[in-house]
């Protein structure tokens, strides 16, 4: 059974930086299209960035496009998402996800494994 697992969340100032992990006990992370979504109280999941299968494009959510970074390292089986300049409106809790798409993709819909997601906090 297919688990993805995020790690690296807390708590951090306005302007600080986090570094998010998602990796699982196979090869899903190294194989798929993978994308961070976030889901903040009291609104829907929303996309946050993804990259394709083959790692040559990635996608941003035009809110943290030039602050988050997406990346993938292939021999450790582990995605990330560098998150710098954090403001008080990327509090959430951030889900990492895996799907069989070509391409990276925005939608919900295109992923089929979701991890359980991590807490991220900033502070003003």
């Amino acid at each position: 059974q297919v688990q993805l697992v995020e790690s690296g969340g807390g708590l951090v100032q306005a302007g600080g930086s986090l570094r998010l992990s998602c990796t699982d006990s196979g090869r899903i992370v190294s194989l798929y299209a993978m994308g961070w979504f976030r889901q903040a109280p009291g609104k829907e999941r929303e996309f946050v960035a993804a990259i394709s299968r083959s790692g040559g494009s990635t996608l941003y959510a035009d809110s943290v496009k030039g602050r988050f970074t997406i990346s993938r390292d292939i021999p450790k089986n582990t995605m990330y998402l560098q998150m710098n300049n954090l403001k008080p409106e990327d509090t959430a809790v951030y889900y990492c996800a895996a799907g069989l798409v070509s391409l990276s993709s925005r939608r919900t819909s295109d992923y089929d494994y979701w991890g359980q997601g991590t807490q991220v906090t900033v502070s003003s």
